[in-house]
């Protein structure tokens, strides 16, 4: 998904950040009043949301293996070799 608009909304619970995608996917993120005061910190902290949970969504949506690799973006060096790597 390439993020096309932000959204947001303020309702009677907190802010709804809605991001929505250029193929008309989107994704819907409630924030509590208690996290974010202002529009600019409420799509703060539905960023902030979305990135912890993109670590429980790695590996065809199982667990990540370890903390590396939950932290990890994905963009290995190609100048690097791989761990199996024998020469």
């Amino acid at each position: 998904m390439h993020l096309l608009e932000t959204k947001i909304v303020h309702e009677k619970t907190g802010w709804r950040v809605d991001f929505v995608g250029d193929d008309g996917e989107a994704v819907s993120i409630k924030v509590a009043d208690g996290h974010a005061a202002s529009e600019d910190e409420a799509i703060e902290r539905a960023k902030e949301v979305m990135v912890q949970l993109t670590a429980y969504g790695t590996r065809g949506g199982g667990r990540s293996l370890n903390p590396y690799d939950a932290a990890s973006n994905g963009n290995f060096d190609d100048d690097e070799p791989l761990l199996d790597t024998r020469h």
